[in-house]
């Protein structure tokens, strides 16, 4: 949706998963996107790097977020919003499903 924009397709889809979900740390977008892991690794560093995201350590795991202090923050954010809105319906649910706990057993799907 944002190639022309964004470059590369990675870049694009990092940016949509932080928009829809807030966080995330690299292996977990990976496998969201089923795409292997070192490029998401690259685009996050280049992303850290430029001061669009910050990543913070919780354990082991470092967890990527928008930085609100970034010079373009409303506007970048505004777009990414605007752009999910754009996605088809069941991609976007999807994405902006974030469970992190287990299912209870007894609940049906």
């Amino acid at each position: 949706m944002l190639n022309n924009l964004i470059s590369p397709k990675t870049k694009e889809q990092i940016l949509l998963y932080l928009a829809g979900r807030s966080q995330g740390y690299a292996r977990e977008i990976a496998e969201y996107y089923k795409t292997s892991l070192s490029p998401i690794q690259n685009q996050l560093t280049l992303l850290e790097n430029a001061g669009i995201i910050y990543g913070s350590s919780i354990g082991r795991t470092i967890v990527f977020r928008f930085n609100p202090r970034y010079t373009f923050y409303k506007e970048l954010t505004a777009l990414l919003e605007r752009a999910l809105q754009f996605l088809p319906v069941d991609e976007r649910e999807q994405l902006l499903m974030n469970r992190k706990r287990p299912r209870k057993r007894s609940k049906p799907l």
